[in-house]
């Protein structure tokens, strides 16, 4: 059974098949019947993530933490302020190298992303830390996120792509994102107990969503021939790049944490919610804000996600055996 617990999470492993069957056949993201594609499918998808989004939103246990403010608006800032305020520092080292910008930008993406739910909870969990603030910030990071990307994204996507309209791209969120996780939270007290009856169920959808976008991203980008003209050295110096990133905002937290003189139990939140990344909302924010190969723009968030699953699983272990 120890074997077991060490093994990747599945789900990760099969994000790296869809690469692997993109690449080897791209050309089934090419499939399509009339008006109907795979995009279509995607899009479909995407409505009903976000639908089940507002609909196991457990409000009341979301807000009940309210009056912990301080460590709320530290994880919030570090999520959506200090994390894209670093990554922009950067911009003038690569606005006038085209192929270095386009990576740059799908690193600032990452930067701009909101905290995931599940597996902050999760971890927050093991490692004995404060579970309702946890709840608290990794689902008001989502909501957040949904407008927020967005808007930080806005300052390249014009330089990146001149088609980039602000207002369509907001228009298509709210009617893809916003609008299904509005009226999900408005049936929740209604079908809530439907969605926690089969919540397996619900989050392979999840899962199987964010395959096929991590699918059609990835075809496209094959065939395009972009990480042919990349190179192995730039998707290498990527993996470092956002490796650091964690380490230098998980110490950072830690370290602003001790100085607000926050306890054990929010020290661990802290550091785990304002360092996450969503690679859900990461995956179907991109189908929605970007056009054409936006394979690119997903290599950051899955290798963040990654690395944060299988290192901040070995911390909370190592921080739920000092209290035992």
């Amino acid at each position: 059974m120890k074997i077991l617990n060490k093994l990747p999470d599945p789900f990760i492993l099969f994000l790296f098949l869809a690469i692997v069957v993109a690449y080897f056949f791209p050309d089934i993201s090419l499939w399509s019947y009339k008006d109907f594609n795979l995009n279509t499918v995607i899009d479909i998808g995407v409505i009903l993530v976000f639908f089940f989004y507002g609909l196991k939103l457990n409000w009341k246990e979301v807000f009940k933490d309210l009056a912990n403010w301080k460590m709320h608006v530290l994880i919030q800032s570090i999520t959506f302020i200090f994390f894209p305020l670093l990554v922009l520092c950067f911009y003038p080292l690569v606005k006038s190298y085209p192929v270095y910008f386009t990576l740059y930008v799908a690193i600032f993406y990452l930067a701009a992303l909101p905290s995931t739910v599940s597996s902050s909870v999760v971890m927050v969990s093991i490692a004995k830390g404060n579970i309702p603030s946890a709840i608290f910030n990794a689902s008001i990071s989502g909501l957040i996120g949904i407008v927020v990307t967005p808007l930080w994204m806005s300052l390249f996507l014009s330089k990146n792509n001149g088609e980039f309209d602000l207002l369509a791209t907001f228009l298509d969120l709210v009617l893809k994102i916003i609008l299904p996780v509005f009226v999900g939270a408005l049936l929740q007290p209604y079908l809530g107990f439907f969605y926690n009856k089969y919540k397996k169920q619900f989050g392979n959808l999840d899962k199987l969503t964010i395959v096929l976008i991590v699918y059609n991203s990835f075809s496209h980008t094959f065939l395009d021939g972009l990480f042919t003209k990349l190179g192995v050295l730039p998707l290498l110096a990527v993996f470092i790049i956002v490796v650091a990133l964690f380490f230098f905002f998980f110490n950072l937290s830690k370290w602003i944490a001790k100085k607000m003189n926050f306890n054990r139990e929010d020290d661990i939140t802290i550091q785990f919610c304002s360092t996450k990344k969503s690679l859900v909302h990461g995956s179907v924010i991109a189908a929605v804000i970007f056009t054409g190969d936006i394979g690119i723009y997903l290599i950051p968030i899955m290798l963040y996600h990654t690395f944060q699953l299988i290192y901040i699983s070995y911390i909370a272990n190592q921080y739920a055996k000092e209290v035992e």
